[in-house]
C-alpha cells in the first residue's frame, strides 16, 4: 500500500524527516551546550585545585613536604591533573626525572620558556598539543619549603569530550530507535487517513474512464467520509448532465443526419471536419474524379474548393450551383469566425442541396404554361382568323360560310376537350377527382370496344382485332367507365401513328403468379425515338412534332393518372420504325371485394 500511494510515501517521509531533524537539532544543541559547559567547569575546577595544591605545598614544613610533594606532583591521582615544580631555571625538580609524563614536554618547555611567574592563579593561557588544548596555570611559591619554586599544573580540557561524545551517541540512537519505533503506528495512522482519499481517487479515475454509475464509500469517518459524501453529491449532478447533454447531442445528431441538405464543416485551413449522413447520397449522380484526393472524393468539383478557400481567407459568404445532365446542387458557404474576434475566420460550414428534382419542376413547369398557351392559341388563333372575315362580310358565299361555321364548331370543341382534359388531369394529380372502384368482366368491355372500333379502323385502312392468350379473362378490380377511356386513348393514340396497312392489335392475358390481368395495345407505326420514350407520358409531350399529329398532348397522361389513382401502372416499349407496345395491369377481384 505504501508503495502504490504517493500521499502514505509524502507523509511517512514528512514524519520521520520531521524525526531526523528533531533528532540532529536535538544532537547538535545538546553537544554545543555540553561541550561549553563542561570546559566551563573543567576550567574552574582546574583553578579550584591548582590554588588548593599552591596553598598545601606552601604550608609544608621540611619533614613531609618531599614526600606529599611527590606524591601530589606528577599525574596526580587525586587531582586528575599533571602537576611539576620548576626551579628557577625552569627546569623540573619535582617529580624527579622519569616520573611524570612526557604528553607535556611540550607544554612543560612552553612554561620554562615563559616563565611565567603570577602572584595568584587567575593568570592562565592554553596550548595546543597534537590533537587536544590545555590549560596551563603557573604560580611562584612564596614560602615554605619549595620557596622560589615554580608550581605548574596543566589541565587536558579534552578529557572530557569523549565522555560528552558518548552520552550524545546515545542520544542519537535513542533518539532514532524511537523513530523507528514510531514508524509502525505513523503508517497505520497515515493509512487510515489516506484510505479514504484513495477511495475517492479510485472512484474518481473510474468514473472519468465513463463508469458514470460508480460511487465512493462514505462510511468513512471525519473529514474522508465527508469528502466521499461530496464526491457522491457532484458524481450526481455531473452524471444527470452528462444524461442530458448525450440525449440532446444525440437528438441534435439525428436531426443533423436527417437533414436533407448536406451540411459540412470546415476547419481553419479549410480540412474537413464533421459531415452529415445526407453528404454520402448528395453527388451520388456526379461521377468521381481523382479518387486519390480526400477533397475531391467529398466534394467532387474543384470551382467549389476554391469558393471554400476564398470563404475562409476572405470571410465572405458564398453561393454557387452546379449543374449536370442528371444533377444540379445548390451549394453556400458561411465563414465560421473566432468568438473572441468577429473579423478572424476560423473556418466555414458549408450546405449542400440537391435541387435537381426543384429545377425538373421548374422546367415542367415553363414547360406546362408554355404548352398550354400554345395549344390554347393555336384553335383561338384559327377561330379568329375565320371569324373576322365572316364579321367584314368578306365571306358572301352561303356554302363558304357554312364550312366556316363547321371549322369553327370544330376548333371549339377541340378547345372545350383541352380544357376538359386539363380540368380532368389536374383533378387527378390533385386527387380531387372520385370515382368507384368495383369489379367488372374485361371479357364484355374488350368485345364491345373491339366493335366499336373495327369500323373506325377499317376505314382508316388499319387491321384491328383482341386476342384472347389465355382464354376468358377473371373478372377485374377498377372502374369499367376509367378502363374503357384508357383504351380508347391508347387506341387513338395508336391510330394517330399507324399508318395505312398496319395493324393494332388489343392483346389480353392473365398472369395467375403475380394474379394480375395485362392489357396490351400493340401497333405497327412509326414508334418512339428512345430520346423520347421517358417522356411519353409527360403532359403536352408530342412524339415527333415535326408531323404535325393532332392532339392535346395530354391523353396519356391522363390514362397514366387514372392507373395511378387505381393502383395499377403502365409501360411502353418501341422500336423507332417497328412500333409501339403500351401495357397496363388490372388486379384480379376476389369473391370477397365489395364496391367502393
Amino acid at each position: 500500500m505504501l508503495k502504490n500511494s504517493s500521499l502514505m510515501r509524502r507523509t511517512v517521509f514528512l514524519v520521520l524527516a520531521a524525526l531526523v531533524a528533531s533528532t540532529i537539532f536535538s544532537t547538535v544543541a545538546f553537544g554545543v551546550a555540553g561541550r561549553v559547559t563542561e570546559y566551563t567547569k573543567h576550567v574552574n575546577t582546574a583553578f579550584e585545585q591548582a590554588q588548593k595544591l599552591g596553598s598545601m605545598i606552601e604550608s609544608m614544613d621540611d619533614e613531609n613536604s618531599l614526600y606529599l610533594s611527590n606524591y601530589i606532583c606528577g599525574r596526580s591521582v587525586i587531582t586528575g591533573r599533571d602537576v611539576y615544580l620548576l626551579n628557577a631555571n625552569g627546569n623540573v625538580v619535582v617529580p624527579t626525572s622519569g616520573l611524570y609524563s612526557h604528553d607535556y614536554e611540550e607544554q612543560i618547555n612552553d612554561a620554562r620558556n615563559k616563565l611565567l611567574i603570577t602572584e595568584n592563579f587567575s593568570d592562565a593561557y592554553c596550548s595546543s598539543g597534537e590533537n587536544d588544548e590545555y590549560l596551563v596555570i603557573a604560580h611562584k611559591i612564596r614560602e615554605g619549603y619549595y620557596e622560589g619554586k615554580y608550581l605548574v599544573v596543566i589541565a587536558n580540557v579534552n578529557e572530557n569530550v569523549d565522555i560528552l561524545e558518548y552520552y550524545i551517541n546515545v542520544l542519537l540512537l535513542s533518539t532514532l530507535a524511537a523513530a523507528l519505533t514510531m514508524l509502525i503506528p505513523v503508517v497505520i495512522v497515515v493509512n487510515r487517513i489516506t484510505e479514504p482519499i484513495q477511495n475517492v481517487n479510485r472512484v474518481a479515475k473510474l468514473y472519468g474512464q465513463g463508469q458514470y454509475d460508480i460511487r465512493a464509500d462514505e462510511s468513512y469517518s471525519g473529514e474522508g467520509g465527508e469528502l466521499a459524501v461530496s464526491f457522491n453529491m457532484m458524481a450526481d449532478k455531473l452524471s444527470k448532465s452528462i444524461s442530458e447533454l448525450t440525449a440532446e447531442r444525440n437528438r441534435l445528431e439525428d436531426i443533423f443526419n436527417v437533414i436533407s441538405e448536406g451540411i459540412v464543416v470546415f476547419g481553419e485551413n479549410g480540412e474537413i471536419g464533421d459531415m452529415n449522413d445526407t453528404m454520402e447520397t448528395i453527388f451520388s449522380k456526379v461521377p468521381k474524379k481523382n479518387l486519390f484526393t480526400e477533397r475531391l472524393h467529398v466534394i467532387p468539383f474543384d470551382e467549389v474548393w476554391d469558393d471554400i478557400d476564398k470563404c475562409i481567407s476572405e470571410n465572405t459568404q458564398l453561393e454557387r450551383t452546379v449543374e449536370g445532365p442528371d444533377y444540379v446542387i445548390k451549394v453556400t458557404l458561411i465563414p465560421k469566425t473566432d468568438v473572441n474576434n468577429s473579423e478572424k475566420c476560423v473556418g466555414a460550414i458549408g450546405f449542400f442541396r440537391d435541387v435537381t428534382e426543384e429545377s425538373k419542376l421548374e422546367r415542367t413547369r415553363r414547360d406546362y404554361v408554355a404548352n398550354i398557351s400554345h395549344e390554347l392559341r393555336t384553335p383561338l388563333q384559327t377561330l379568329r382568323g375565320l371569324i373576322e372575315p365572316l364579321a367584314d362580310g368578306m365571306v358572301r358565299s352561303e356554302e363558304d360560310k357554312l364550312r366556316y361555321y363547321n371549322i369553327i364548331l370544330n376548333e371549339t370543341l377541340r378547345l372545350s376537350r383541352l380544357i376538359d382534359d386539363m380540368l380532368e388531369l389536374s383533378k387527378l394529380q390533385s386527387r380531387t377527382l372520385a370515382f368507384k372502384m368495383y369489379p367488372f368482366d374485361m371479357n364484355n368491355l374488350l368485345t364491345d370496344l373491339e366493335t366499336k372500333f373495327y369500323p373506325v379502323m377499317a376505314d382508316a385502312g388499319i387491321k384491328f382485332n383482341v386476342v384472347f392468350h389465355t382464354g376468358e379473362l377473371p373478372t377485374v378490380m377498377g372502374n369499367s367507365d376509367r378502363v374503357e377511356q384508357i383504351l380508347v386513348i391508347l387506341l387513338d393514340n395508336a391510330k394517330k401513328y399507324t399508318p395505312s396497312g398496319g395493324s393494332i392489335t388489343i392483346s389480353a392475358e392473365y398472369n395467375n403468379i403475380v394474379d394480375k390481368v395485362f392489357i396490351s395495345v400493340v401497333d405497327t407505326g412509326q414508334g418512339i425515338h428512345e430520346y423520347d420514350i421517358n417522356h411519353i407520358f409527360d403532359r403536352f409531350f408530342k412524339a415527333d412534332r415535326a408531323r404535325g399529329k393532332k392532339g392535346t398532348g395530354l391523353g396519356l397522361a391522363i390514362a397514366k393518372e387514372l392507373l395511378t389513382y387505381m393502383g395499377e401502372d403502365i409501360t411502353v416499349e418501341s422500336e423507332y420504325g417497328q412500333g409501339t407496345t403500351f401495357t397496363f395491369t388490372l388486379k384480379r377481384a376476389e369473391a370477397s371485394n365489395n364496391w367502393y
